[in-house]
């Protein structure tokens, strides 16, 4: 079976909950998105936002308060808001991974920590975060427990290792500058081949419903795994997954059942957060982001921009500012494009300015450098958010 590129970014957005909100609980929608990328405070709220219908961000606090879903150090190395339930599984999964790049790092190394004695400190922190301890108090209690001085890379990369959830400390978006670590609830299995190879198959019918039909170099690219562990995977997973071809005839698997809408169903104007998860989950992000601006929402350093998404693909960023949302296209959109925009812009004020009025305020500085701008406007916040200002 043949699916076309434009077949493909329907499925994306219809099983990430973009091509209409949903009437769903905010523990239920991130279990239905699989994961949210959270290193950004905001947005993981910005992202339900605009997936799930009237969106309210204190339930969201709450399930991160009561741990129904979690933030960790999980696929690409990177934090994710997960639920509580899949935590195990894909921290298992990602146990090769996370043991080979932060145990593996010359910054451990150079602390002198050897396999023996990580195991023991490992266990020996999770004991010591059976409560809320800050980043201060960790480096206090390894530096005792070891004996020597240990410099904060390898402090780093023992937490990020060991399987820790960030505690909620408060703050607008409910983890502020300076976090808090416990114990998993859930402890996975660590240096347990079966266990990982058992937890890679999990994550990846998770990342199928979630975000197939996909690759084997798509899967590898959302988990930050090796290929030949997830071709592995997929091969013990054969009698559970379909096949299908895509434009470019690369093979994509897919779990039965899951919804693929007709390709030429309307997807509504979104405004995406920083590092939302579509813009990172495929080898080949021409799904959602045309290749001719992935560098201008991918910055140098890894930044992913927050987006302005319009028949679901990118076509510009956007900012929030004094008066509302700055939204750069970078190509000319039509009248309904901007008025769609304009009409989300005004509930995503409304949301910030209940929280954070300037959201991403520290990564102006890509704005000064220069983006490509076939037109800026300032979507206006409140009442009359959805009328489109003057074109700058």
């Amino acid at each position: 079976m043949k699916i076309t590129a434009l077949a493909l970014n329907r499925a994306t957005l219809t099983r990430q909950l973009l091509l209409r909100r949903e009437s769903i609980d905010v523990v239920s929608a991130v279990r239905r998105v699989v994961a949210l990328q959270a290193q950004q405070p905001a947005s993981p709220y910005i992202a339900l936002w605009n997936r799930v219908s009237d969106f309210d961000p204190a339930e969201l606090d709450a399930a991160l308060t009561g741990l129904r879903t979690v933030k960790a150090t999980l696929m690409r190395l990177t934090l994710h808001a997960v639920d509580a339930g899949d935590y195990r599984p894909f921290r298992e999964a990602m146990e090769p991974t996370l043991r080979a790049s932060r145990l593996g790092d010359a910054r451990y190394r150079a602390a002198g920590i050897g396999a023996d004695e990580t195991g023991a400190l490992v266990a020996g922190l999770l004991r010591y975060t059976d409560r809320p301890r800050t980043g201060p108090e960790i480096a206090g209690w390894l530096e005792e427990r070891v004996g020597a001085p240990v410099g904060p890379a390898a402090q780093r990369m023992l937490r990020q290792y060991a399987p820790l959830w960030h505690a909620r400390t408060g703050g607008p978006w409910s983890f502020g500058s300076r976090p808090s670590y416990v114990a998993a609830a859930t402890p996975p299995a660590t240096d347990d081949p079966e266990a990982a190879a058992a937890g890679l198959r999990t994550l990846i019918r998770r990342y199928l419903e979630g975000f197939g039909p996909a690759s084997v170099a798509d899967m590898a690219q959302f988990a930050l795994v090796q290929r030949t562990r997830i071709r592995a995977a997929v091969l013990a997973l054969a009698d559970e997954l379909e096949q299908g071809e895509g434009p470019d005839g690369t093979v994509l698997y897919d779990v039965p059942g899951a919804p693929r809408p007709d390709e030429d169903t309307p997807a509504p104007p979104r405004l995406l957060a920083m590092w939302d998860s579509v813009l990172l989950a495929y080898a080949d992000r021409g799904r959602v982001v045309p290749p001719a601006y992935r560098k201008h929402v991918t910055r140098v350093n890894g930044d992913v921009l927050p987006t302005l998404l319009v028949d679901g693909r990118v076509a510009g960023v956007w900012r929030p500012v004094a008066g509302g949302i700055e939204a750069t296209a970078f190509h000319p959109l039509a009248r309904h494009a901007w008025e769609g925009l304009a009409a989300e812009a005004g509930s995503l004020a409304a949301l910030l300015a209940a929280r954070d009025p300037r959201a991403y305020s520290r990564y102006d500085h890509w704005w000064v450098k220069g983006l490509p701008a076939a037109e800026t406007r300032l979507l206006p916040g409140g009442p009359g958010g959805g009328r489109v200002a003057s074109p700058k």
